[in-house]
């Protein structure tokens, strides 16, 4: 049932006088639920608990809260057609589109249930005391990742399941041992306060401390501003824009204690074109990267935004077919009004520029809140002079950028921002004659594909869904897969610690039988 009110911990509160509703940009009308935004006084009873739950928390078991996971999973299933519907009623997505991104949803969760039951992702390293050692006796010392404390997560416009309330970013800070304070987006309000009921539920049942969780309402960036500038708040986790995640860089940094911020920002995902790839398939991959600009109305972090080739009539025919095909595409609805203008605005920008031509564009009407996909194209020269050109046009939307010769490609590709995903399109081995591009091409992604499209995030312990700034904010770490846990943890060491007080993953017997570093050799075996 929505409520439209926060969660503090395991209570509702609505004690503000601000407040809106989400909006069905379908039917290009206003959801009935009202939402009230959350007060100063109810950020800092968020924050208290969520640093009181921490004390405990901390400490629980993996196991333990693998099972709170397991149960936010089962609690979120539970929800059934009611969570389906809102999703839908929120975001103009298709049914099939809620099941499948709840389905990521629950997958997530139980993908770092199953890390912390098996333990050994703390990475514990054991160096023994060798008191015998000369010149110098060598010290006991043990290493394991502990949580850094309470994170704030933001929802994502774009995945109301997926990258939002019990999400990425919260399943694995809550995997790491941090409470959680989601700030959620106010696009799919009634989305989030059902998936944040689901986990309040879990958190009851499974006898989490009050506090790990609490889910805030907000209709601007005033609640987002509050969090991130306590100094009981650790860390920061954020998928949207360039301007809103650099500003919550921003103002960590600015904080007497700077703490982390992993925002998943802009990218336009570069595909590079090889010539006689063009020359062999250029009319297969011209269908199918028509399929992937639009795909989700263009609406996700790796829409192939930019595609990059050498001047012959081979890309000449691709730029053709791929704009033919492109507008026999059904317009889709966006997910909100603000982001179809936007789209609008940014696209009809790109189109103005000196020797930018439109290749495809939907000139027909379509529907309130439906995209008209389009296609552009301007040389190199041009493209490396104008770096508005380099900017997202988030939506159906993709750039193709002619080059005289291999050597403006590389440059090209040498002079982009960071970006989340770089794609070859190769005949054979072809590639081995441009591995100059390649190496261009992977310094400046996080992920570098073959002979495929980028949209399509899988989450596995090999992905890595982040890149160079302003992708991401840093390109160490990724926002999917098991290894989106290290954002929310630290080293820690014992020196000389008791073992009977050491962690039980530090413990000389090794009760929890994970694998750990010992003299550098991995084993579970006792000391």
């Amino acid at each position: 049932m929505i409520t439209g009110k926060n969660y503090i911990g395991n209570s509702l509160s609505a004690n503000g006088n601000t407040t809106y509703k989400t909006f069905n940009p379908k039917t290009n009308t206003e959801n009935e639920h009202i939402y009230t935004e959350a007060t100063s006084e109810e950020i800092l009873m968020a924050v208290d608990l969520a640093s009181e739950a921490f004390n405990t928390y901390r400490t629980i078991s993996g196991v333990k809260k693998a099972t709170f996971l397991n149960t936010i999973a089962d609690e979120i299933l539970a929800l059934d057609d009611t969570l389906i519907q809102t999703y839908m009623s929120e975001s103009g997505l298709p049914e099939g589109r809620a099941k499948g991104e709840r389905g990521r949803t629950i997958g997530q969760l139980r993908t770092f249930a199953k890390l912390l039951e098996e333990g050994s992702w703390v990475e514990a390293r054991i160096d023994p005391a060798q008191p015998n050692r000369e010149p110098n006796p060598r010290v006991d010392l043990r290493k394991m990742l502990v949580p850094i404390g309470p994170i704030v997560v933001f929802g994502a416009s774009n995945f109301p399941l997926a990258f939002s309330t019990a999400g990425g970013d919260t399943a694995s800070a809550l995997a790491s041992g941090c409470p959680v304070i989601v700030k959620s987006h106010p696009m799919h309000a009634g989305t989030g306060e059902l998936v944040a009921s689901a986990i309040a539920k879990a958190a009851q049942k499974t006898g989490m401390p009050n506090g790990v969780f609490s889910n805030l309402n907000s209709s601007g960036i005033e609640v987002g501003q509050e969090l991130v500038s306590h100094q009981k708040i650790k860390g920061v986790g954020f998928t949207g824009s360039i301007r809103g995640g650099r500003a919550l860089l921003d103002l960590a940094a600015k904080r007497k204690e700077p703490i982390p911020v992993f925002a998943e920002m802009g990218s336009i995902n570069p595909v590079v074109l090889l010539p006689k790839a063009l020359e062999t398939k250029g009319k297969s991959w011209a269908k199918t990267y028509a399929s992937s600009i639009t795909l989700g109305t263009g609406q996700f972090c790796t829409n192939p935004g930019l595609i990059l080739g050498i001047k012959s009539d081979a890309l000449t025919k691709f730029i053709e077919t791929v704009s033919a095909e492109i507008i026999q595409i059904k317009p889709q609805c966006m997910l909100h009004p603000n982001i179809h203008k936007a789209y609008t605005t940014n696209k009809s920008i790109v189109r103005s520029q000196k020797n930018v031509k439109t290749v495809a564009n939907i000139e027909s009407a379509v529907a309130d809140n439906y995209a008209q996909q389009a296609v552009a194209s301007v040389d190199g020269k041009t493209f490396l002079q104008n770096s508005s050109l380099h900017e997202e046009v988030f939506g159906p939307f993709s750039l193709v950028v002619q080059c005289e010769n291999s050597d403006e490609l590389e440059e090209i590709i040498a002079n982009l921002e960071g970006q989340l995903t770089g794609t070859i399109i190769s005949e054979e081995n072809e590639v081995a004659t441009y591995q100059h591009i390649v190496n261009a091409l992977s310094q400046r992604v996080g992920r570098i594909l073959f002979n495929g499209v980028p949209t399509g995030v899988e989450v596995a312990p090999a992905m890595l869904h982040g890149g160079p700034y302003p992708a991401s904010t840093d390109s160490r770490f990724t926002a999917v897969g098991r290894d989106a846990i290290k954002r929310w943890v630290r080293p820690f060491s014992y020196q000389d610690w008791p073992n009977e007080l050491l962690p039980d993953e530090l413990k000389n017997e090794n009760p929890l039988q994970i694998i750990r570093l010992v003299n550098n050799q991995e084993t579970k075996e006792a000391l």
